[in-house]
């Protein structure tokens, strides 16, 4: 079932409880422009019965790459691709505080952040990375989809070491028009070590997750929730 989230929540959220009690969280983000329900109807495909998703809407705000429109985006995007930052530092850092709530707040209700996979298309993909490595707690997982880095020269000073052996996934299509392959590879071979569990996949598509991608993603969260699962 899914339910839209307000209230007293730190952003609203579109959640899918699962059929039993939740021992797992995947807090998924979205990419510039989408809302919370962008990868919703990705959950039965993915058959985790006893794991909650969550999908957060991002902030509204203006994006200057769209012209100042005024949409949901987790930071504006001042540029694509070129020289120096391309984000809004007080946008990531804001951001940042507000998905670290929702991973605290998941732990009050009772599933243990060594069960919360932290996941992202696009911008939300550059946010799940930046907020799982520097999370005070160890984390399941994080997911990378058409993702990239952002703030990369406060990484090493603000790397949690909870969470420099947490597994990555990281996913791109080649033929990405607004997040070139190159970002993405970039992002992955940064965070891929000896010691952490570090997979890239690549497939013949733009800025978008097809089916062939959905596979590994269900093949990937199953492996984490079921090796972390008790005998």
């Amino acid at each position: 079932m899914s339910e839209e989230r307000a209230a007293a929540d730190p952003l609203s959220c579109v959640e899918v409880e699962p059929a039993a009690e939740a021992r797992g969280s995947v807090i998924w983000l979205h990419g510039l422009g989408a809302d919370g329900h962008d990868f919703e109807p990705i959950v039965p495909l993915l058959g985790l019965p006893d794991v909650r998703f969550v999908f957060p809407n991002a902030p509204a705000r203006p994006v200057t790459i769209n012209g100042g429109m005024v949409m949901p985006a987790w930071y504006d995007i001042l540029s694509l691709g070129g020289p120096g930052a391309g984000e809004r530092t007080e946008d990531v850092r804001r951001s940042a505080r507000l998905i670290e709530a929702l991973v605290q707040r998941e732990e009050r209700r009772g599933v243990p952040s060594t069960r919360i996979v932290l996941a992202g298309f696009s911008q939300g993909a550059a946010m799940a990375l930046f907020v799982g490595a520097r999370y005070p707690r160890p984390l399941l997982g994080i997911m990378v989809l058409s993702g990239y880095e952002v703030l990369a020269e406060t990484r090493e000073a603000e790397a949690s070491g909870a969470n420099r052996t947490t597994p990555i996934l990281s996913c791109h299509g080649t033929l990405d028009p607004l997040v070139a392959v190159g970002r993405g590879r970039q992002a992955y071979r940064t965070y891929a070590s000896p010691q952490r569990p570090a997979e890239w996949r690549e497939f013949p598509i733009g800025h978008e997750v097809s089916p062939e991608e959905i596979g590994v993603i269900r093949d990937w969260l199953r492996g984490l929730f079921v090796r972390d699962s008790p005998p």
